[in-house]
């Protein structure tokens, strides 16, 4: 009897087995495509950057000008409580000039979301978008991205809202970028 029923258990289980992992080979093939579903096409999402700001490098010449290479890094959080630019590591570097009446700050900026897809974009604080004059700091630009944001672009005007200086050594500074982003993805 134990033999007969082993000899059944033997192909069911195998059975289970193959099924199983047809269902999970399924799964996988699909799970891309489903989430990038998710990423609309195009829309209009306002989110925060939560920055901290560290000088790298700074050339200082009295009574002339100062010029830092800055690197920031931070979270963002979308501020409609949607996936869209949420939950996202930013890091961006940025050049920070003030000589006589050139005051300005330009640089890049990288956003990854969990799955390690990626956004790039470009920045400008002398750009401003008058039809948003509450977002006043400047403007980004999206020039592309990676996995479910390939074919990306769009603009993201910007304010800068001044945190306190952190604690201790090293002259870092924090820094809250709200951000007005209207963006679309083109496959």
């Amino acid at each position: 009897m134990r033999t007969h029923i082993s000899m059944i258990a033997a192909p069911a289980a195998a059975m289970t087995l193959i099924k199983g992992a047809l269902l999970a080979s399924m799964l996988l093939a699909f799970a891309p495509a489903t989430f990038a579903a998710d990423v609309p096409s195009k829309g209009t999402t306002p989110y925060v950057t939560h920055f901290i700001f560290r000088p790298v490098q700074t050339i200082d010449v009295a009574d002339l000008g100062t010029a830092t290479l800055l690197e920031a890094v931070g979270t963002t959080e979308n501020m409609k409580g949607e996936a869209m630019l949420d939950k996202m590591s930013a890091r961006c570097t940025a050049l920070s000039v003030d000589s006589g009446a050139k005051k300005y700050i330009d640089g890049a900026c990288v956003l990854a979301d969990a799955d390690g897809d990626k956004i790039f974009s470009t920045f400008d604080t002398r750009d401003l978008d008058k039809s948003q004059p509450e977002l006043d700091c400047g403007t980004h630009i999206i020039t592309g991205g990676t996995g479910k944001y390939a074919g990306i672009t769009g603009s993201e005007p910007f304010d800068c809202v001044t945190m306190p200086n952190l604690a201790g050594a090293g002259g870092y500074t924090a820094m809250d970028i709200p951000h007005n982003t209207s963006w679309e993805i083109k496959k």
